[in-house]
């Protein structure tokens, strides 16, 4: 067991006496390094889908399916997750939570059918489900409001790289070994970081009696009806839906089905996205921290980058140079903005709630991409497939651009409906 650091009283402080390189070692990086492993699993399917689907015969339904289970059961564990985060800490439950995944991994490696992939998936996105609101928390915990956003930002650009290792890294991996060998891998890894979270990272929790359950169910009750929740809520579903689903799969497919590259040179430019959205979390960070010393919203910031990313979507769906590399890395680039949203919620509620309010909106963001999923599977199995086995693209008009509409709609929704919900006290 760790060794506990002093207890701090209700109003948390950073603990500016172990030194901030000192807490970014024993906080940042091991929370980070969960984070890193939750983004390659969410993404790595862009690339083994190709590979399930040819060796499985898995039609476009399926691998939607097999793909959304992780977002299904990561949307389902949000709100339990944010109940054991404010009762028991974020060490001890992103370190139990990753050695499930690790299970999944392994489970995964030995799957034959989609039924046990789907399954084993699902317990992937179950144990990946706490890393970034336990990353959330941590930061709520040890750095003070004002840099909230700016630490979201960097975990999230961790996550990034992660994406990036998920795409053309594996790849590379599979010249070496099946993808039944690099889950086996990511199963180890996984391990590995779950030990390094339990064991490196110090205590840091309120002094607070356990909550009964019906203050438990009152708190969650709380969360889920606050007005700014629902403001949010719309734009959150939707803007995930493409994000996640597009990134975590169809961009691959895409490439090769639109554009018309074969495996290796769609596995490049998906990973060129995915350093653009690595690329995306700096510039988050550092506009947040820019946002925070000008006094400049952080709603108007966040307005802003959701545009920009319907932009960089509409260049896709009307297939402005189809075959460059720049729309998908800007693709990347504004695919998180919504993330500002996680501290606006935050922000509306007492701090002893902000593990249940970080994932309740996360909630939301992953049913999206559940949804966003399967949905965009069942338009595309719609269309006849092309001589090759490959999707139609006017199947990815339709798909992409009914996702694009949705979002837009979220954003109408959000302009309308928070500037009625209460500001924080």
């Amino acid at each position: 067991m760790p060794a506990s650091l002093p207890t701090p009283g209700p109003t948390l402080a950073p603990a500016a006496p172990h030194g901030a390189a000192r807490l970014a070692l024993v906080v940042l990086v091991p929370f980070a390094a969960g984070y890193f492993m939750s983004y390659l699993y969410r993404n790595i399917n862009a690339v083994v889908g190709r590979y399930l689907i040819d060796e499985l015969g898995l039609s476009g339904a399926d691998i939607g399916l097999l793909t959304a289970a992780y977002f299904f059961t990561f949307a389902l564990a949000q709100i339990p997750i944010g109940i054991m985060l404010d009762r028991f800490g974020p060490r001890r439950v992103n370190s139990t939570l990753l050695c499930i995944a690790a299970s999944g991994a392994i489970l995964f490696s030995f799957g034959e059918d989609r039924d046990a992939l789907m399954l084993s998936r699902a317990l992937i996105g179950l144990g990946v489900g706490g890393a970034l609101m336990s990353s959330f928390q941590a930061i709520t915990l040890w750095y003070p409001k004002e840099r909230w956003g700016f630490f979201n930002s960097v975990i999230m650009t961790v996550g990034g790289l992660g994406a990036v290792v998920g795409t053309g890294p594996v790849e590379a991996a599979l010249r070496l070994t099946d993808w039944r060998g690099v889950f086996v891998y990511l199963g180890l890894a996984t391990v590995a970081v779950a030990a390094l979270i339990f064991f490196v990272v110090p205590e840091r929790r309120r002094e607070a009696v356990p909550e009964r359950l019906g203050a438990v169910v009152g708190g969650v009750a709380r969360v889920l009806g606050n007005r700014a929740l629902w403001a949010m809520a719309p734009l959150l579903l939707f803007t995930q839906a493409a994000n996640l689903a597009i990134i975590g799969l169809w961009a691959g497919l895409w490439l090769r089905d639109v554009a018309g590259f074969d495996r290796g040179t769609a596995a490049v430019h998906v990973s060129l996205m995915n350093l653009g959205l690595t690329a995306g979390f700096v510039m988050n960070a550092l506009l947040s921290e820019v946002a925070a010393r000008r006094r400049f919203s952080i709603e108007r910031l966040t307005v802003a980058l959701a545009v920009a990313f319907f932009v960089t979507q509409a260049l896709i769906v009307f297939r402005v140079d189809a075959k460059a590399a720049w729309p998908w890395v800007l693709f990347g680039i504004f695919a998180n903005g919504v993330i500002f949203l996680y501290p606006i919620l935050v922000s509306r509620l007492p701090l002893a709630y902000s593990g249940r309010a970080n994932t309740s909106a996360n909630f939301v963001s992953f049913s999206g991409a559940f949804l966003g999923q399967y949905l965009i599977g069942w338009v595309m199995d719609l269309f006849p497939r092309q001589p090759g086995g490959g999707y139609a693209g006017a199947a990815y008009d339709w798909a992409f651009g009914g996702v694009l509409a949705l979002e837009i709609l979220g954003l109408l929704w959000f302009l309308y409906a928070h500037r009625r919900s209460p500001a924080p006290a």
